[in-house]
């Protein structure tokens, strides 16, 4: 700044220098100095000088407009007239101060998160000014929102984002700062971070998992992460991945992170959990579609390693129960498939079963898999297993049956059972569990008792397994053994609790609906497409447990087995006359001559006929009731008729409407001539077969078709087996 211009009045009078508005100002403002003579005004003109320079002649006022920072100095000025000159004034100092332009700062960012609290200062910078005054703005408005230095916003939000510009005003004086530059506050959602977890979230134990944590936010470049499990803090670090080496199943859990800026105050959201598992992956093993097969079915076996589906190898073992050790199957794959199927079932494939998996990448071998009893049985086995009441599922605290029937013998067999930790058990060793005999009785049954149940002889030898299942709420009541193709069948759901324990319920195969809000499910023709498992559901008493239905084939049945003479008829005397009728007929064809019966003959054995049916008629029902009734022919070969009405109830099911009889043509004649047939090779015993249509008024689902196996009895022959 150049020295200021002093101006001097000598003579007679001495001139004063004034300066309007104040000697200091901003660039851009305007002074105005008066010169003037005390003594009068008139007829002088003035001198100025500024600083060292040259006085020049202006009027007695001196304006400088929009000073700039050169205009500053010492000035000083005098009067003159008629040659005289009045001294100088005292000099003045004009001093201008480049205008002040203020600067907005933003704290702690101009990108802000909202619900954050941000402060705006505007700062000045001037000499001269002690004291200001603040004005703000908001985008172009001319109206000002506060007059503070600092301005606080509270909880963000999108609202109060844009540009803010402050000015000073000074507070004893008329001097204005310029306006500062705009400044932009931006403010956005707070950044939720995104955890991840490699290799995945679910690792076996003794792997390395690696956590990263991933904020994307403008405004921060440099973030330090807190890391939570199950909610609590866990470590902070400055590195955004975080990892656990070989990890154990306390390392598992729900794993968040959070970001806090690591120069400055902001904080990021919490991110959504994710759940680290950590676990020994454990081999599974099924059977489908069931575990227990005659000769000749097919059956796969699956082992599954889950929730871990890919990279694994499988192998199959035979367990052997009492020595606890596994034998690798000769043909067991080790292929990716995780099935392993016998196509036909032998009775060899018998046996307890295990797989195992293992993998490359990570190295990784499992423990064997829960074992699997596969049971094959042969085409015509010696006994069978009655279970009374007969059904699979049946209700908790109630009694329940189960006999082995040998025709030949029913000695020697007991009922045991097969669990799912591989322990044989018999019937005695269940609790509330007695074996009398070859029958296993429960008194109340439990839910433990659901199991596999089988026929075992002394020599160890096994058949007829049937899958029992006890339940304490709903079930359904489906048959023990495999039906076969064209039969009848029904399912009912049933509940202890109410009367009727027939239930109006909804029926499920294979987890789809096939008929709602019904007492039963009827399946008037069987065929293969009917084999599942079913279920039934009641809106509020709840669902039965799954029962598998098998069909068997009818033409594979017909050649494999070997039934005893089984005939459905009428608890009626018309039907009983039918058969005698029809026993006549076959009787006179059995003549190895070829000779027919005389009418004698025929008349005798109608005669016979007509007093068995009196016979029968007086004892009226209860020779029906009791389960037997005997029809004799005295000729040569004695026809005898036993007609069984098996009318057993468990409190469910209704009485049976059907008699089953057992037809034989039994030999009444004396031992002499037993052993004169025997000696001369007697003729044969086979099994003579007809078919008997009964005309009869029952609703649907009532056969109309009877086969019969009418048999010549030998006095050395055994008994054919039941189910055969």
């Amino acid at each position: 700044m150049s020295d200021a211009v002093t101006l001097r009045v000598s003579g007679l009078a001495k001139a004063t220098l004034t300066v309007e508005p104040q000697s200091s100002v901003f660039t851009g403002d305007s002074v105005t100095l008066r010169c003037a003579v005390i003594q009068s005004q008139n007829g002088w003109e003035f001198l100025w000088r500024k600083d060292s320079n040259p006085e020049s002649t202006e009027a007695a006022t001196k304006t400088i407009n929009r000073v700039k920072v050169s205009d500053g100095g010492e000035y000083s000025c005098r009067a003159r007239r008629r040659g005289y000159y009045t001294d100088y004034s005292e000099p003045v100092v004009v001093t201008i101060y480049k205008r002040p332009k203020p600067t907005v700062t933003i704290k702690p960012a101009q990108h802000v998160f909202r619900g954050e609290t941000v402060t705006l200062r505007c700062d000045i910078y001037s000499e001269g000014v002690t004291s200001w005054r603040y004005s703000w703005y908001k985008e172009d408005s001319t109206s000002v929102f506060s007059y503070r230095q600092e301005h606080t916003l509270r909880s963000v939000t999108e609202s109060d984002a844009g540009k803010y510009t402050c000015r000073g005003s000074e507070t004893e004086g008329s001097r204005w700062s310029e306006k500062s530059d705009a400044v932009t506050l931006r403010v956005s959602e707070r950044p939720k971070p995104t955890v991840t977890i490699k290799p995945a979230q679910h690792v076996f134990r003794g792997e390395t998992v690696t956590l990263r944590c991933d904020i994307y936010s403008e405004g921060v470049t440099s973030w330090r992460y807190s890391w939570y499990k199950d909610g609590s803090f866990s470590v902070s670090s400055d590195k955004q991945e975080h990892t656990l080496w070989s990890v154990t199943e306390s390392d598992a859990g729900k794993y968040t992170c959070r970001g806090s800026e690591t120069e400055g105050s902001r904080r990021s959201q919490k991110s959504d959990a994710v759940t680290l598992r950590v676990s020994a992956p454990r081999a599974v093993l099924s059977v489908s579609p069931l575990n227990w097969l005659t000769e000749g079915d097919p059956v796969t076996l699956i082992c599954e390693v889950h929730s871990f589906s890919t990279g694994w190898t499988f192998s199959w073992f035979t367990l052997t129960v009492s020595a606890g050790h596994y034998d690798l199957l000769s043909d067991s794959s080790r292929g990716a498939g995780g099935n392993y199927t016998v196509s036909s079932a032998a009775l060899k494939h018998t046996g307890v079963y295990a797989c195992r998996a293992e993998r490359e990448k990570p190295v990784y071998k499992t423990q064997h898999s829960n074992t699997q009893l596969l049971w094959v049985s042969g085409v015509c086995p010696p006994v069978s297993l009655i279970v009374s009441p007969s059904r699979t599922q049946h209700f908790t605290s109630a009694s329940l049956s189960l006999s082995c029937e040998d025709q030949s013998n029913s000695t020697g067999w007991r009922v045991r059972r097969y669990t799912d930790d591989g322990r044989l058990e018999d019937c005695s060793s269940l609790r509330r569990g007695s074996q009398t005999g070859s029958t296993c009785t429960f008194s109340s049954t439990i839910t433990s008792h659901t199991g596999v149940y089988w026929c075992e002889s002394e020599s160890g030898e096994k058949h007829h397994p049937v899958n029992i299942t006890v339940h304490s709420g709903v079930i359904l009541e489906s048959p023990v053994h495999p039906v076969t193709e064209g039969d009848h069948l029904i399912l009912r759901c049933l509940y202890r609790h109410t009367t009727p324990a027939n239930l109006r319920a909804d029926f499920y195969k294979d987890g789809s609906l096939i008929q709602n809000q019904t007492t039963e499910t009827t399946i008037t023709t069987v065929s293969k497409s009917h084999e599942g498992f079913y279920y039934c559901k009641h809106p509020t008493r709840g669902e039965s447990p799954k029962s598998w239905i098998s069909v068997r084939d009818k033409t594979s049945t017909d050649s494999r087995s070997y039934k005893p003479m089984i005939i459905g008829v009428t608890a009626g005397l018309t039907v009983t006359f039918l058969i005698i009728v029809f026993l006549v007929l076959l009787w006179r064809c059995r003549n190895k001559g070829g000779r027919s019966q005389s009418p004698s003959s025929v008349s005798q054995q109608q005669n016979k006929s007509q007093t068995s049916e009196q016979n029968q008629s007086e004892a009226g029902d209860k020779t029906l009731l009791s389960g037997t009734a005997h029809i004799y022919d005295s000729t040569d070969a004695a026809i005898y008729a036993t007609v069984d009405n098996d009318i057993s109830t468990d409190g469910v099911s209704e009485l049976s409407e059907l008699t089953y009889a057992e037809i034989e043509l039994k030999s009444t004649k004396k031992q002499k001539k037993k052993k004169e047939n025997k000696e001369n090779k007697p003729e044969s015993c086979e099994s003579f077969y007809s078919e008997l249509t009964l005309q009869t008024d029952r609703g649907a689902g009532s056969s109309e078709v009877t086969y019969a196996q009418v048999k010549k009895k030998c006095p050395e022959e055994k008994r054919s087996v039941p189910g055969c």
